[in-house]
């Protein structure tokens, strides 16, 4: 047998195991005693194993199923030797040229010694000992009670780092240290792990991985390397075969401590900052929580927070600020003119800063005031304040000079005359100086050729301080704050860069906030009594003058509008209907439910949301249009005996329309009441109706029926702007306002301002350095917006300002819409938010029933045709090969049409309704389907009716496994939320015992795994709702299909329908279909809604159904039309004719048919492409070029 040949080197042992094993002390030692010095030598490793201290064994065979074994396999391929925990070493393999089995000789020291162990099963196993799980459970021990910075590897690394910006190649034996920017541990096929590490230093980025053993404990790892944390790594810098780019080869990792800088503010008179800027300013990076965990660290008494021209910061600032016992000073930096402009598009007026303090709530009022009217009458490019409109409101606020921007400072750098600079300053209520860091670009400023000195900048703020003592106001030292920390500097200058402004460093002022020391040195120019003034004494007596209060009203009570007698008439049409349906008297299942649910509505103040949207529903109804609900409204019982909502929540049930008779099955035995098999009544003979699709009401307004509702309505998209108009009529114009919305910076936007920083300076950076800078910018305020149709209402006895200042969006004017200033997530708890959405849905089902004189609510939601499309083409009459492989009829169908959903169905074969709203949570859901539900379901470990699809899914299959309802609710809370199945305290620990009580009622493996891998849950209410709609729509493809495609193309198609394309027909379409197909990833977004529409003209044409040409005289604007057993394309569907010109057609054929292209140029308003196309189209056909003169009259 042929034998390894060794090259003898120091060995290096490494201790595997020490654990009790069968009451003996088991111990494992792997020594490497010889390390390979060519390529091409093999080495394994020996192996010594003790039992109670005495060695038993010792070896150099380990077991060759270990994937990292030394023994060659019996193919003959090469082995890989894995060393310590799993540090790969390339290179390190050879062809053997014999082996020899040593055999294992006991080495005891006596017979009482010997232990009764089986040395030979012990050394051919021994692989099999490490995977024990006592051993990994011992090892994962060591290594927790171990050093806790080592991370990966034995020892320490004490070696110089190398700056990652001279790694441009491989390298071998390389140590950086960074922080790290992102880590994830994933588990391959094979059962190993793998860490992906990136990280960045001050110079450049670094990609980092490590493979572990199989089995090997990665929890420690995974806890400590989180983003932020900084490490020091030893390896070797590779090409990535896959990236293509550089990675290191880990062999060593350790935490390190962070670079973090000391910041204390230890004076025993702290001082109060009364200038700083959030990143509500948009060209400011304080993060609230930081700030207030600051001051409130410092001990400082209070804090002003003066965002540019907003007060947008204010709702998290009053949460925050209660949570952490910190006064704020509630205020703003506005922008001053002199005088009211008469036309502000056109005026010219320079602006200077002021700062505006709320001292009390009349303050409050009067600032939320100014910021209203400075967006809606007097906003250029920023929210102007004219003087005489701030001497208006003025009462309440402190008014400060503000900054190097300030017309006060202006004037002294200016060097205005004393009288103008004492006149300009006795406006204030006290005076603002700021650190010479502030300002010392002006010493670049050629403007002011006289301040060359930073003496000369201390000389400005000595002018300004005798001022103060002059006119006997209270001079302030403040900071302008716009970062919290000096070292954060960098990414203001990130941040700048997005309008260019980013220059050297030292070229932008240094604005961040100081402690008292810091501010007590800068001044010392003043003297000690002065600075101590300016700094400590004035600051701290502003902050007493002002009130602490709250910017907003008390969150958790909803002040809602009032309408009189509405708790008493919601009760009444609910029984009235309840009875209508059930009888009287209620079945004991519905009465108790309408009760519980009554008491927690009326009780809670929320009857009123209620009465709205019924009234809402109504008019819509009233008007031809079905509403659809979202969210969870359909988990109310009140919902739908108020008819806000179709949807029925009760278990599955059937009930006559005769005499009432009602059976419910409340044994979880079917999915939904739709499902049930028909049944006559067994008292009167009729068809009994289904219905009962089992949604707890906790959905919706929680486990004590006391979380506000969120009532969400899908009408029909050309209705949406009648429905916000009623709202109007109901609640008064003055008492309606749009919900207002801020974004922030995202990390694609925040990745681009990081790259043009670095090409600003010319640094050459790779993504992962841009990627650690990312967090300094992202959520800075980018813009405002609306909601899509979020409606915010003001009681009529309460005024907006109460609760917001308001604003235009994006402050545009020209929109005619008025939102909220404050994001509506942040006052919705306080404020009635209607959600009156504008849906394609609704306006399909409109166009069907106005084709066909069907009723949608007639429709059976058990049709097996209907049913038959979610799992064959054999409805359409069609094979999967007519379909370009499709095995299922739902193109076309809302919420089953795209290519992800019909593969869904291709993998379940859904067979009722029930499983249909199953399908419909899965894609609606986070996580939820692939690598979760798709997986136990194609296994055939979970059966599609019992998978998790949507949150109510959670509730119900707990309860119905015996786990307590208030248990059950919870964990439905955290699932839904992607939180897993336990409360989470700050920290992150976790504060319930949920898991502890679901295993104690025996919940099976499955059902736990995947709750802690949802990310976000779709509530069934809103599933059902959907589901309702969609298929009513799919129903009348079968029965009505022209009507179906007619409403598609109208509807669904506006904007995308290339008629140039479509319309010649099927070999056309195919043509264009396969191109756009073959263009993969590459396709445009345009190119693949075309594609869509394409694919539905193929299923229509394959179907016997085709398209008229487009008829100048008859075709419609936008709708397709039903004539002769064929479509009827509109005007719109021509390329490059939008509607207006298609509505400027149609109104100049009223007066008289075209008689010549000529003529349709003139009064259609017609371009000669459009015409040239027109002609392309067929559509001219005939149509002379001009207009013929008739010389015999």
């Amino acid at each position: 047998m042929s034998k390894y040949k060794f090259v003898p080197r120091k060995p290096v042992k490494f201790k595997e195991l020490i654990v009790d094993i069968k009451g003996k002390t088991w111990e494992i030692t792997k020594t490497a005693d010889f390390t390979p010095q060519k390529i091409n030598e093999f080495v394994p490793p020996a192996v010594t194993l003790k039992v109670d201290g005495e060695t038993v064994t010792r070896t150099v065979l380990p077991d060759p199923t270990d994937e990292n074994s030394a023994a060659p396999s019996d193919k003959g391929k090469q082995a890989s030797f894995g060393q310590g925990n799993g540090v790969s070493q390339e290179g390190m393999t050879s062809e053997p040229a014999s082996i020899e089995a040593a055999t294992p000789e006991p080495e005891t020291k006596g017979t009482d010694a010997a232990p009764s162990v089986s040395t030979t099963d012990v050394s051919s196993s021994w692989q099999n000992l490490l995977y024990d799980d006592r051993f990994l459970q011992a090892r994962a021990q060591a290594k927790t009670g171990g050093d806790p910075e080592l991370l990966i590897g034995k020892r320490k690394i004490k070696a110089t780092p190398l700056a990652m910006r001279e790694i441009h190649e491989e390298m071998a034996a390389v140590i950086v240290e960074g922080d790290v920017v992102s880590a994830e541990v994933r588990e391959l096929r094979t059962g190993r792990k793998l860490l992906k590490l990136k990280m960045a230093d001050d110079t450049n980025g670094l990609a980092a991985q490590y493979f572990f053993e199989k089995g090997e404990d990665t929890s420690c790892l995974e806890k400590n390397l989180c983003r932020g944390k900084r490490v020091r790594a030893r390896g070797e810098v590779r090409q990535d075969k896959y990236s293509g780019g550089l990675v290191m080869q880990l062999s060593n990792l350790m935490l390190v401590p962070t670079g973090t800088y000391s910041h204390e503010d230890n004076h025993p008179t702290p001082r109060v900052e009364l200038h700083l800027h959030t990143k509500m300013s948009t060209d400011a990076l304080i993060d609230v929580d930081r700030l207030l965990t600051t001051v409130k660290e410092w001990n400082h008494p209070a804090v002003a927070i003066t965002d540019h021209g907003v007060v947008q910061s204010f709702p998290i600032v009053q949460a925050l600020a209660a949570e952490k016992g910190v006064k704020v000073i509630y205020g703003m930096e506005g922008y001053l003119i002199e005088d009211i402009p008469a036309d502000i598009t056109r005026d010219q007026q320079k602006y200077t800063h002021i700062i505006l303090l709320a001292k009390n709530r009349v303050g409050l009022q009067n600032l939320y005031r100014l910021v209203s009217l400075s967006h809606l009458r007097y906003f250029k490019k920023r929210p102007l304040i004219p003087r005489a409109i701030l001497d208006e409101n003025r009462e309440g606020l402190i008014v400060g000079s503000a900054c190097v921007a300030g017309e006060l400072f202006r004037a002294v750098l200016d060097d205005l005359p004393r009288s103008e600079q004492l006149r300009i300053a006795s406006y204030y209520d006290y005076l603002e100086i700021q650190p010479i860091g502030d300002n010392r670009f002006l010493l670049q400023d050629d403007r002011y050729p006289n301040i060359k000195t930073d003496r000369d900048l201390q000389k400005l703020n000595e002018v300004i301080v005798s001022l103060g003592e002059e006119l006997n106001l209270p001079v302030c030292a403040t900071c302008d704050s716009h970062y919290l920390f000096d070292e954060d500097k960098i990414y203001r200058e990130i941040l700048l860069s997005k309008w260019g402004k980013s220059g050297e460093p030292e070229q932008l002022p240094d604005l961040y906030l100081r402690t008292t020391e810091e501010m007590l040195e800068e001044f010392s120019y003043l003297g000690e009594t002065k600075a101590f003034e300016v700094v400590v004494s004035n600051t701290r007596g502003v902050s007493e003058l002002v009130e602490d209060f709250a910017p907003l009203p008390a969150d958790g009570k909803l002040y809602s509008p009032q309408i009189s007698g509405s708790d008493t008439e919601l009760e009444r049409m609910c029984y009235a209907k309840a009875k209508r349906l059930y009888g009287d008297p209620l079945p004991e299942i519905v009465e108790e439910r309408l009760k519980s649910e009554l008491e927690a509505i009326i009780g809670n103040g929320f009857g009123v949301l209620y009465y709205i949207a019924h009234k809402l529903v109504a008019h819509s109804l009233g008007d031809g249009y079905l509403v659809g609900s979202r969210g969870s409204v359909g988990s109310s019982f009140v919902a739908t005996m108020a008819d806000i909502t179709e949807v029925n929540p009760l278990p599955p049930h059937y009930l006559c329309p005769q005499c009432q008779y009602s059976e419910f099955i409340t044994d979880g035995s079917v999915g939904g009441g739709f499902d049930l098999a028909d049944k006559a009544c067994p008292k009167c003979g009729a068809a009994l109706h289904k219905d009962g699709h089992n949604i707890p009401f906790a959905v919706f307004l929680g486990f004590e029926g006391d979380k506000v509702p969120d009532i969400d309505l899908n009408f029909s998209g050309d209705y949406q702007p009648q429905a916000h108009k009623y709202t109007e009529e109901l609640f008064g114009r003055d008492n309606v306002f749009r919900a207002g919305t801020i974004s922030g910076i995202q990390d694609r936007t925040a990745f681009g301002y990081v790259k043009k920083y670095a090409e600003q300076r010319q640094l050459v950076t790779n993504d992962i350095y841009a990627e650690s800078l990312l967090t300094g910018i992202t959520k800075v305020k980018n813009t405002t917006g609306q909601h899509p149709g979020g409606i915010m209402v003001c009681p009529r006895d309460m005024d907006i300002l109460a609760f917001t200042p308001i604003q235009h969006p994006a402050n545009k004017k020209e929109s005619g819409i008025i939102t909220t200033h404050f994001d509506y997530h942040s006052i919705e708890g306080r404020m009635v938010k209607l959600d009156i959405l504008g849906h394609d849905d609704p306006t399909v089902i409109r166009i069907l029933e106005d084709l066909t004189g069907i009723k949608p609510s007639e429709i059976p939601f058990d049709d097996p045709a209907t049913i038959s499309l979610f799992s064959s083409t054999e409805a359409l009459g069609l094979t999967p090969e007519q379909l370009n492989g499709d095995t299922v009829g739902t193109l076309g169908i809302p919420e089953y049409g795209t290519q992800f959903v019909r593969q869904m169905l291709e993998d379940t074969h859904p067979q009722n309704f029930s499983e249909l709203v199953r399908i419909s949570g899965f894609s609606h859901g986070t996580d939820v389907w692939l690598n979760n539900a798709k997986d136990l379901i194609t296994a055939g470990e979970v059966k599609l009716e019992d998978a998790i699809s949507t949150r109510d899914d959670v509730m119900n299959y707990l309860i119905q496994h015996g786990v307590a309802p208030k248990i059950a609710f919870n964990v439905m809370e955290n699932v839904r939320k992607g939180r897993g199945l336990e409360k989470k305290n700050k920290q992150g620990q976790p504060v319930s015992k949920n898991e502890e009580a679901l295993r104690k009622e025996k919940i099976p493996e499955w059902f736990i795994n995947s709750c802690k891998k949802i990310s976000y849950l779709f509530p069934r209410a809103h599933a059902v709702a959907y589901v309702m709609m969609a298929f009513r729509i799919a129903w009348f493809k079968i029965y009505h299909p022209l009507a179906f495609y007619a409403a598609y193309f109208t509807v669904r198609a506006r904007g995308s329908f290339d008629g140039k394309v479509i319309l010649p027909g099927l070999a056309s379409q195919e043509k264009m279909w396969k191109y756009i197909q073959s263009k993969g990833r590459e396709a445009s977004a345009v190119e693949k809604d075309s594609a869509t529409n394409i694919e539905v003209a193929m299923e229509m044409a394959q179907r016997g159904f085709h398209f008229k040409p487009i008829d100048l005289a008859r075709s419609h604007v936008r709708d397709f039309v039903v004539e002769d057993g064929m479509l009827l394309p509109p005007l719109s569907c021509v390329p490059g004719l939008g509607e207006t010109v298609a509505e400027e057609i149609v109104a100049a054929r009223a007066n008289g048919p075209f008689t010549s292209k000529e003529d349709l140029r003139k009064r259609g308003k017609v371009s000669q492409t459009i015409v040239e196309t027109l002609t392309e189209m067929g559509a001219l056909e005939g149509m002379p070029d001009e207009e013929q003169l008739n010389l015999f009259g």
